[in-house]
């Protein structure tokens, strides 16, 4: 079998690997990781982050910066509790996007009866149903403008989800006539999604039931 085993000159340390299981074990303990993070040459290493309060795990990319303590506070006076991966600088510096707020979000709403995306947003929207990779997602979104600035945001809520769990894309920048020829170049829209989606990808619920 393919994999990998390292062990001290004692042998009282022994590691195994194959794929993205590890197993090691020192004396008479022993332990198990599953979904390791293998770093390829020519991508960014992930972190990994998980929360038993509400029941989740995600990957994000290192440079990145998470908020454990997270907020949504678009709806007056209910705040949304939730984790926030925010993009970082490097990704912004030199273009019309803001670092400040552009991020996914992992939300919960424990109370909601029905998991769906148009919940999370403060506009009246309708959501629309998406599979992708054997996941149901319902999918609303929503954009705005303010002193040439623009504001979009996307949730996937997970169908069924208990307590409903959602993901939130919120792309903060700037309108980019507002600057003279030359002094920012326009972000790139499809990389950034793309980075968004891996880290929706990598969402993990372990969560099935909520207190009410």
């Amino acid at each position: 079998a393919s994999g990998a085993r390292y062990a001290t000159e004692s042998e009282s340390v022994v590691f195994w690997n194959k794929g993205d299981t590890a197993f090691i074990t020192e004396g008479a303990q022993g332990e198990t990781y599953s979904n390791c993070e293998i770093e390829v040459p020519g991508q960014e290493p992930r972190s990994s982050y998980a929360s038993s309060t509400m029941g989740i795990s995600i990957k994000y990319p290192k440079s990145y910066t998470l908020n454990a303590d997270y907020q949504y506070l678009g709806f007056p006076k209910k705040p949304i509790n939730g984790v926030k991966a925010l993009i970082p600088a490097t990704m912004a510096t030199g273009t019309n996007l803001s670092m400040n707020d552009t991020g996914v979000s992992i939300e919960q709403l424990p109370r909601a009866q029905s998991c769906t995306g148009d919940i999370f947003i403060v506009d009246n929207v309708k959501a629309t149903s998406v599979t992708e990779n054997g996941v149901t997602y319902s999918v609303a979104s929503t954009s705005d403008a303010a002193v040439g600035n623009r504001y979009e945001e996307t949730v996937y809520a997970i169908a069924g989800s208990k307590p409903c769990t959602a993901i939130r894309y919120f792309i903060h920048y700037a309108a980019i006539e507002n600057f003279g020829p030359d002094a920012v170049r326009e972000f790139d829209r499809t990389a950034l999604l793309a980075a968004f989606d891996k880290i929706r990808a990598s969402l993990v619920v372990t969560a099935t039931s909520t207190t009410p």
